[in-house]
């Protein structure tokens, strides 16, 4: 059942029509005219457990586990490997319940072979479980994913979720690896950071409301029971980001995720407070409606356009990008100034 549940959610990505609302629209960057470097010796590099990416990208957890999820890993851990960039496999669990599904992630290892492979499990992983996910693929860290709503709105879904928090506390430390807690879709409050941070965990993926709405792509697997007034439930990526950073952890690496389809949308992420940025439906939107590439040509131009911007408010670095001159309006405003 798993194995057709995974079709059915790659499937329904593609098909939901909902959008949130990231509230990046509410950051304003400052212009700079003037520039202390020329437009080649823009360095978009950063490094990110241990490794050097070429750009601050994750290719975000999206699939493995079919044939058909197979080819969608074979191309994206291409992609991954031509720009140097991070990439996370879809959930593992499914392994644990047929071996000849391994394929389907090994792949990844295959092609990106030194680059950097995240795991992902649920949060109700064993720690065996985890380090069997995480030799699969000689991952560099494992993303330990939270999604409680998604699972509600899953007629099969789990409904216990009370011994998650102290699941997480094991697997951190039981693995030899970093562990990188990450939402769905549904954004992080400054209160689930700061737990999980209590916990052990050094890095989080925010992965805020804006992007693939989990909600909606159940309840396309069972329309009879409408949810439809529940789509618009979440943090706003730019809120969540906020909140992460505004707990002034130094030693805490914020993903930005959620929502992010372009240069601008990855620059404010930056901007706000992540240490580097995910992308996940919007990569599997150009490599389904126009393959392999198709989304290398979305990919030089985000990275293109990003480092215009980065000359545009003269930072040269990644670091430099962080702490770029900017304003925050609106809603986003509203909804971060202390209470």
């Amino acid at each position: 059942m798993r194995k057709y549940r995974k079709r059915e959610h790659l499937e329904n990505c593609l098909r939901a029509s909902y959008e949130g609302n990231t509230l990046f629209e509410d950051v304003f960057i400052c212009h700079s005219s003037l520039s202390d470097f020329d437009f080649d010796e823009v360095d978009t590099s950063v490094e990110f457990l241990n490794k050097k990416l070429d750009f601050p990208l994750i290719i975000n957890a999206m699939t493995g586990g079919t044939d058909f999820s197979k080819q969608i890993n074979i191309d994206l851990a291409t992609i991954a490997k031509k720009f140097n960039i991070a990439m996370a496999v879809g959930s593992q669990t499914i392994v644990f319940e047929d071996d000849d599904m391994a394929d389907s992630f090994k792949c990844v290892r295959e092609i990106a072979r030194d680059g950097v492979i995240l795991s992902n499990l649920s949060g109700h992983a064993t720690v065996e479980e985890a380090k069997g996910a995480i030799d699969t693929i000689e991952a560099d860290g494992i993303q330990i994913h939270l999604n409680p709503a998604q699972e509600l709105a899953m007629e099969e879904g789990d409904r216990k979720f009370k011994d998650v928090l102290s699941n997480i506390e094991k697997i951190v430390k039981g693995v030899h690896v970093p562990v990188i807690v990450k939402e769905v879709g549904f954004g992080m409050s400054k209160q689930v950071v700061k737990k999980l941070y209590d916990v052990g965990v050094r890095y989080v993926d925010i992965s805020g409301f804006g992007g693939t709405n989990f909600i909606e792509v159940e309840n396309l697997r069972t329309p009879y029971n409408d949810l439809s007034e529940l789509y618009s439930w979440g943090i706003p990526t730019a809120v969540s980001i906020v909140e992460a950073k505004s707990l002034k952890l130094e030693d805490l690496k914020i993903i930005g995720s959620g929502g992010i389809k372009t240069s601008l949308d990855l620059t404010k992420a930056i901007i706000l407070g992540s240490d580097i940025v995910g992308i996940s439906g919007e990569i599997l939107n150009y490599l389904a409606r126009g393959g392999l590439e198709y989304a290398e040509e979305y990919l030089e131009n985000l990275i293109f356009k990003t480092k215009m911007i980065m000359l545009l408010t003269n930072s040269r670095t990644v670091a430099d990008l962080k702490k770029a001159e900017h304003r925050t309006t609106g809603k986003l405003r509203e909804l971060t100034e202390p209470r």
